[in-house]
């Protein structure tokens, strides 16, 4: 990967194939993923704005759910995956040697497409993050960030009464916003969603979007979704992958109004994907 240092906040106002002149959070150069001799993602250059949501969109195997994992190094592993390029969260290159990898998944959460709770109690789901970092100092303090973090999950008031019940014996909406407070409770400034409503009905996949517009007051959002009208609806940003390469990004609304490229216009209609 490319080490050298690049000022995000040089980069605010920059507009460059189609990125964003917003406030930057992440900034993607040249990413390229290959698994073996397989090249998946083709030099993918892409700006995450803070505090927004940007959406990834493209057919099944575009390589969406491949670049997502490479903003918090989950491709790592993959013992044949290999990643090149750069990638900068605020002015820290993710891909430094140096970097500690499990500092850097504090600071860039995931919630996955199956919701994966531990089998242990809500509460302790929620506090294993907090626990295990050293973000807390003792049992008041520890209860506090579980319920704060169940509260911004929407998810306090369904469960006070059972936090010491397993996870594992919620809905499955309710274990994929248990996910989200597991996420939360450490703190992140980046979360990625891979697909996170797949699995659910759409009851649940409402309350999750609701959620997500919820949280990006205070957080910087990547979520990966198949769903056109997920992504009309949850994003500002929209980003349209095809054949593993990123053919275009730009307002969520531009996107699909006015798309500049073909391929984008043909899978936003329907006509493939």
């Amino acid at each position: 990967m490319d080490t050298g240092v690049v000022s995000l906040k040089e980069n605010n106002e920059m507009t460059e194939n189609g990125q964003s002149s917003k406030p930057l959070k992440m900034r993607c150069r040249d990413v390229s993923v290959f698994y073996a001799e397989k090249q998946a993602l083709f030099d993918v250059d892409l700006d995450i704005n803070q505090k927004q949501v940007t959406a990834l969109i493209g057919p099944s195997g575009c390589g969406k759910s491949t670049f997502l994992r490479c903003l918090n190094r989950m491709n790592d592993t993959i013992d044949i995956c290999r990643v090149e390029g750069s990638i900068h969260l605020d002015d820290m290159d993710v891909y430094d040697p140096d970097i500690d990898v499990v500092e850097l998944r504090a600071r860039v959460g995931m919630v996955f497409q199956k919701p994966n709770p531990f089998p242990k109690s809500i509460f302790e789901n929620v506090a294993y993050g907090p626990k295990i970092h050293g973000l807390v100092s003792g049992k008041r303090d520890l209860e506090e960030v579980v319920v704060t973090s169940l509260k911004k999950a929407g998810l306090f008031e369904e469960v006070k009464d059972r936090l010491h019940e397993p996870g594992t014996g919620l809905s499955g909406g309710q274990q994929q916003r248990l996910c989200i407070a597991r996420a939360i409770a450490v703190s992140p400034e980046v979360i990625l969603m891979d697909e996170p409503c797949s699995a659910l009905d759409p009851i649940a996949t409402a309350r999750v979007e609701e959620l997500i517009d919820e949280l990006r007051e205070n957080y910087t959002i990547v979520i990966v979704t198949h769903s056109m009208q997920q992504a009309a609806r949850v994003s500002q940003r929209t980003a349209m992958f095809h054949l593993g390469v990123l053919v275009e990004v730009d307002d969520t609304d531009t996107i699909f109004t006015n798309p500049s490229d073909e391929k984008t216009q043909a899978y936003i209609t329907g006509r493939y994907g």
